[in-house]
């Protein structure tokens, strides 16, 4: 049995100090200590992010960009202040790249409209993967169907990796944009996305990643990827709901229409004709979730202050160890068995479906999730119609583990 202050001290991680920066941790449910395995999700926050967006709501709040009154200068200031502060975390020198959205979802979105309707043509061609959430096949699928253009999908192997060779056949000189996962949502592949960027642009092919599932998991240097586009949410790296980022080469950003219009994405209106304003305010029309950021700039300083690198290390161990225990069970298959996984455990049980594990695992206050993850061609591959997915942030342990195998167990003994 693995033991959590051992590989949390390995990976230089303060395990009891971490946990008691998270009240949800603290909480119980039917009389029963929270075990929370549920992060892929969505993740709790730290307090230092509650009463940061509680101390800007109740003192510094103000409407951004629009008030040459103090209070609005200091707001905008702070609001900008994240911009540049997620600029550097990603490994980037300009916050003009930076463009704030709802998250992961708005911003794919808004690449596939935008990107679409500038560059892409009939006959044209897009490349997702078999893995993709929803959010990452709609889009493409709409904009595809607009365009007149043809989607192509990447095969995965049984292991639920991304297959290259398939991938290099489908690209040629028709491919425009390559949209693919960092790391699955569902299967917890981390795909090789250096290479897939790199055999994009030898076809001259641009290419987006659906960064949510990796951004607070694993240290990020987008200069050195070269990606054209990147996107994340705030609410999976311990952030507030509501906010989400989307990073793109400024040169494309500068070409691309508006996706959403309104208020502050303009330069002039007239009744005859509308100018647009320069990235990223082209593309955040309206009064944008000032708080949400607020609060997604004291998330990123809290993982900052605990290392990347070292929340990298600790989570591997996690699932390492998560990996051990769940295949030790009789009747029990992992879904998604890459070499190089990210911390989610995706599973079957045998005669057993993942709404009823689920649903008895919550008596014991142990959170998972069960269902298609919004990724049903994933389930279609493997074919099951669903799975139960735990899923590890760097606050979880190995005896959350342990309560969740000895649940499993139980459900065993229900349906035995």
């Amino acid at each position: 049995m693995a033991n959590t202050k051992s590989i949390a001290a390995d990976s230089q991680i303060d395990i009891e100090s971490i946990r008691k920066d998270f009240p949800m941790l603290s909480t119980k449910l039917n009389d029963k200590p929270l075990v929370y395995l549920d992060s892929a999700a969505t993740t709790h926050k730290p307090w230092s992010v509650i009463e940061a967006v509680k101390t800007f709501e109740s003192q510094h709040y103000a409407t951004v960009r629009r008030g040459a009154y103090k209070l609005g200068e200091l707001a905008t200031t702070q609001y900008e202040g994240v911009r540049k502060k997620i600029a550097q975390f990603i490994g980037i020198e300009d916050p003009r790249q930076i463009i704030f959205t709802s998250g992961t979802t708005q911003s794919i979105n808004l690449v596939a409209y935008s990107f679409g309707k500038r560059y892409i043509q009939a006959g044209d061609e897009v490349i997702i993967s078999t893995m993709e959430h929803h959010a990452n096949i709609i889009p493409w699928q709409i904009m595809c169907e607009d365009r007149g253009a043809i989607l192509k999908v990447v095969p995965v192997n049984d292991e639920g990796e991304f297959q290259m060779d398939e991938y290099e056949k489908l690209l040629n000189k028709k491919t425009k944009i390559v949209s693919v996962t960092h790391v699955s949502n569902a299967l917890g592949t981390i795909n090789p996305i250096k290479d897939i960027i790199f055999k994009a642009h030898s076809v001259g092919a641009k290419v987006m990643i659906d960064g949510a599932q990796s951004t607070p998991h694993i240290g990020l240097n987008l200069k050195e990827l070269d990606c054209e586009f990147y996107a994340f949410s705030g609410h999976k790296m311990y952030a507030p709901s509501g906010i989400g980022v989307l990073y793109g080469k400024y040169e494309l950003l500068e070409d691309m229409p508006p996706y959403v219009t309104g208020g502050e994405m303009i330069n002039l209106v007239t009744f005859e004709r509308t100018t647009y304003t320069k990235p990223p305010a082209r593309f955040e029309a309206g009064t944008p979730p000032i708080t949400q950021v607020i609060g997604l700039g004291e998330a990123i300083d809290y993982i900052t202050k605990i290392g990347i690198s070292n929340i990298e290390a600790y989570e591997h161990k996690l699932l390492e160890y998560g990996t051990s225990v769940l295949s030790g069970i009789k009747g029990l298959k992992l879904i998604g068995t890459a070499k190089n996984k990210a911390s989610i455990l995706s599973f079957s049980l045998d005669n057993v479906h993942p709404h009823d594990i689920i649903t008895l695992l919550d008596q014991d206050a142990i959170c998972v999730r069960g269902g298609h993850h919004c990724a049903q061609p994933t389930m279609k591959r493997f074919c099951v119609p669903a799975t139960t997915r735990a899923s590890l942030a760097f606050y979880n342990t190995c005896e959350d583990l342990d309560m969740l195998v000895k649940g499993i167990q139980k459900v065993q003994e229900v349906f035995s």
